[in-house]
């Protein structure tokens, strides 16, 4: 009989295994999936400089716009007084020169305030890349350490699967149904230690007589109160 419970703890250990390699098999892509949410936040507020030199950029690129019409149109209205036959009309235009040239000057100032703005942001960009690459690498390297994990997931429950299938060959039909049937009720959990009369199970006191003849009986004893198969395990002498 001795045997017997030997083999039903090898059977646990091997679905006990099993059951850890099915939950890594789901939390593993969730801890990725969370990795790869939480370095985009990052890359995120990382690269809010660098967002904010292109807005620069492209308010630059349209001052450059309005001047260059601005440009156009003073040239246009310069050719414009040479036919110009009558003063009120010059004043006008000269006027509407004046206040495009002032015009212009406000934009070309916006332009320099940019390009200052620009080239220190430039400076925060550079070192804000070097950041980036480094966090990058550091986050490809433990994404890496998990995907392995991931991988050596499905080998190792290979190998468990095997290994609990040679073992199921030696145990008698009667007793794998009984096995898996309490497994059932508990948690998957089938069989359990007992040390100073205490069910490793569900830590409760089994009785002194009960607990007397685990240690000296062959017979299968279940715990009296979560009916999982016991084996009486000295845990000072396997420490």
């Amino acid at each position: 009989m001795k045997e017997k419970i030997l083999l039903l703890i090898s059977l646990q250990e091997c679905d006990s295994q099993l059951v850890k390699l099915s939950a890594k098999k789901v939390k593993l892509p969730e801890k990725i999936s969370k990795m790869e949410e939480k370095f985009q936040l990052y890359k995120e507020s990382v690269e809010q400089n660098k967002r904010k030199h292109e807005e620069l950029k492209a308010r630059r690129a349209e001052c450059e716009t309005k001047v260059k019409k601005l440009n156009d149109g003073m040239i246009k209205t310069k050719e414009k007084l040479l036919e110009v036959k009558n003063n009120k009309e010059y004043q006008a235009m000269l006027k509407e020169n004046e206040t495009a040239e002032k015009t212009r000057g406000e934009v070309e100032s916006q332009i320099i305030a940019l390009m200052d703005e620009m080239d220190k942001l430039s400076l925060l960009v550079k070192k804000d890349e070097e950041t980036l690459k480094q966090a990058e690498l550091n986050h490809q390297e433990e994404k890496k350490i998990i995907e392995d994990d991931l991988n050596a997931v499905d080998e190792d429950t290979v190998i468990w699967t095997e290994k609990r299938a040679d073992i199921q060959k030696s145990i008698p039909a009667d007793l794998l149904v009984k096995y898996e049937r309490v497994k059932k009720r508990n948690n998957g959990v089938g069989v359990i230690s007992v040390w100073k009369a205490v069910c490793s199970g569900c830590h409760m006191n089994i009785p002194p007589q009960l607990y007397n003849e685990l240690q000296r009986s062959n017979e299968l004893l279940s715990c009296p109160n979560c009916n999982r198969i016991m084996y009486y395990q000295n845990q000072e002498k396997s420490a």
